[in-house]
């Protein structure tokens, strides 16, 4: 089996981007050059031209971040590479001031916030104290007034016996 023959492919190299042009285009391209102004390379372009990086060493991908870029090199005995120090330093400095401000703010909440756990378990213990001598009160109370309660109607002998001016002795 043999395969159909593919058009032969040629790259050009324009604005630093080569584009990938078929053999028929090429040609094409040369011809239109010669009758217009523009290069070949844009003169012969397909609709939908297949574009691939000029340097193909740079690797295929994403572009750098801006932060990731190299930056040339300040040289260490410079006046902006200096200033460019002493405002680092300067930040770090504040940085970690900061960072030491905020674990003390927080180790000072820590000591309130014990501070006052331990004053609010004193108080639940004093509290619940008072609870248990106000339920012994009640108790005792609630059974003081039973031993008191008079029986029901129904039982005479047990009751004492009402102020009659015939019984009191006259």
């Amino acid at each position: 089996m043999s395969r159909p023959s593919q058009p032969k492919l040629t790259t050009a190299d324009h604005n630093g981007v080569s584009v990938i042009q078929s053999q028929a285009h090429a040609t094409a391209a040369a011809a239109a050059s010669a009758s217009s102004s523009l290069p070949a390379a844009v003169a012969g372009l397909q609709q939908v031209p297949q574009l691939v990086p000029a340097n193909p060493s740079a690797g295929g991908g994403k572009a750098l971040p801006p932060s990731k870029m190299k930056k040339p090199q300040a040289d260490k005995d410079s006046e902006e590479y200096r200033q460019r120090r002493e405002r680092n330093n300067l930040a770090v400095k504040k940085s970690r001031m900061r960072s030491k401000q905020k674990a003390m703010d927080t180790q000072q909440r820590v000591n309130e916030l014990k501070e006052e756990n331990e004053r609010l378990e004193a108080k639940i213990k004093l509290l619940s104290k008072e609870l248990s001598v106000l339920k012994d009160l009640f108790l005792e109370h609630a059974h003081n007034l039973a031993d008191n309660v008079q029986p029901p109607a129904g039982a005479e002998g047990s009751s004492p016996a009402p102020n009659n001016p015939s019984t009191n002795g006259q």
